[in-house]
């Protein structure tokens, strides 16, 4: 595979992330970070997001690294209005937005670099442009947009309760 230490460490707190996120998803329907599990996704994103700045084989500023500073903006933002503007008001809506659409950018590269390199000697895909990745976006995006209409729903109805 190839990994520096950088990239190996890169993805290991990357991955942790993810699963994290995964774990807020299911459990709250949203990463939440008054948990454990949204805190691990909040540090592991950004501590990923700053060493992907690092990880380069383009010399250069590139699409990967404007990506990684989009989703550091995202989860800086929405950490804001989760420490700062406390109680069920329309920063929840925002917040929400913004810590699921990081998630979903996260999984942009995620899947590239996966599908890449993994089985080992015989990848899934050939290249960023691989119909197979096409693919697979698509249905993670057609995801993000329906989970991010419930999580506006939920969020409306316990707005209204408060």
């Amino acid at each position: 595979m190839g990994l520096s230490h950088l990239g190996i460490f890169h993805t290991v707190i990357g991955v942790a992330a993810i699963i994290a996120a995964i774990i807020s998803l299911i459990r709250r329907g949203k990463i939440d970070l008054s948990q454990l599990s949204g805190k691990i996704y909040f540090y592991g994103t950004l501590v990923t997001s700053l060493t992907a700045l690092g990880l380069s084989s383009v010399k250069g500023v590139n699409p990967g690294h404007i990506l990684a500073l989009l989703i550091v903006i995202l989860i800086s933002v929405a950490y804001y209005l989760y420490a700062k503007k406390t109680g069920n008001n329309r920063s929840r809506f925002i917040e929400n937005f913004f810590l699921t659409f990081s998630f979903f950018l996260s999984l942009i590269p995620t899947v590239n670099e996966t599908f890449n390199r993994i089985p080992v000697g015989h990848p899934l895909a050939n290249g960023p442009q691989d119909p197979l990745i096409g693919k697979t976006l698509l249905v993670l995006f057609v995801l993000f947009v329906i989970g991010s209409i419930l999580q506006f729903r939920k969020q409306k109805s316990i707005n209204k309760v408060v």
